[in-house]
């Protein structure tokens, strides 16, 4: 089982790297958001990971926070894209 978490673990890192590709290159501003929202999503599920490989529960709570910024930001960059200002 543990081995099995190990795996999951490597593969979710290595999608993180496909989506700091996109991040980066990009081609337009709404490509790259949604590549930060993957890229939250696979951080809150390597949280989980290590929270059940380690034991320590608190690592659950770095991931939902990180969720919520998460979320946040893709409301933010929404209204900004929609051309709203931001305090309507």
């Amino acid at each position: 089982m543990n081995d099995l978490l190990h795996i999951l673990l490597y593969i979710q890192i290595g999608l993180c790297v496909f989506c700091l590709y996109r991040i980066i290159r990009g081609p337009s501003i709404a490509d790259r958001m949604v590549g930060v929202d993957i890229f939250g999503i696979l951080v809150v599920g390597i949280c989980a990971i290590l929270s059940i490989i380690t034991g320590k529960t608190f690592i659950i709570d770095i991931g939902i926070a990180w969720i919520i910024l998460s979320f946040i930001g893709t409301l933010t960059l929404a209204k900004y894209l929609g051309g709203k200002s931001l305090n309507e």
